[in-house]
């Protein structure tokens, strides 16, 4: 029996919908990381994501997530599908009927590509159900992504526990000196 270990997840922002979520593997701030160094990062990050016994976690699986968060990232960042569409290439969804009802049933050409590509597709989703809810945070000094469910739409910080604070105190200090 093989035991691996998975490590506590550092990331200072969870629980984005894949796409985002796969981004924000990568953060900036006092201690900037990136969760997908290493294949103890890639073991946590399929744990997180409820992939860890369907894929394996392994160099090859860690070099296809490398290119689907690029990809992910053109598409959300600089509006280029060219990346995110070779991704794609490596899946498909097959539909079937079950005593349950309808399934959608993820197929891949080769495992390693089942979470880059669950991310990817679903980035589909967001953008066809609204594209202008994906927002990176208006901090200047931060790299992380979210999908703005507020009612009115004008969420500007992945958190206001910590960057949403840190541009009213940084305004306060201003007009205080």
């Amino acid at each position: 029996m093989l035991i691996t270990s998975v490590m506590r997840d550092p990331r200072p922002h969870t629980g984005e919908p894949p796409a985002l979520d796969l981004l924000n593997t990568r953060w900036a701030g006092a201690e900037p990381g990136d969760l997908l160094t290493d294949l103890d990062g890639l073991r946590t990050w399929l744990a997180i994501i409820g992939l860890a016994d369907r894929v394996p976690g392994d160099d090859h699986t860690l070099s296809a997530l490398h290119t689907a968060r690029a990809a992910v990232h053109d598409a959300v960042t600089r509006a280029d599908h060219t990346a995110l569409n070779k991704v794609l290439d490596h899946g498909r969804i097959r539909r079937e009927l079950t005593d349950e009802g309808p399934r959608d049933i993820p197929e891949v050409d080769d495992p390693a590509w089942l979470p880059g590509w669950l991310a990817a597709d679903n980035l589909l989703h967001l953008i066809a159900r609204a594209p202008q809810r994906i927002r990176r945070c208006a901090h200047p000094d931060c790299v992380l992504f979210f999908y703005d469910t507020s009612k009115n739409g004008t969420r500007r910080w992945h958190s206001m526990a910590t960057c949403g604070n840190r541009v009213k105190a940084a305004r306060h200090y201003a007009k205080t000196t």
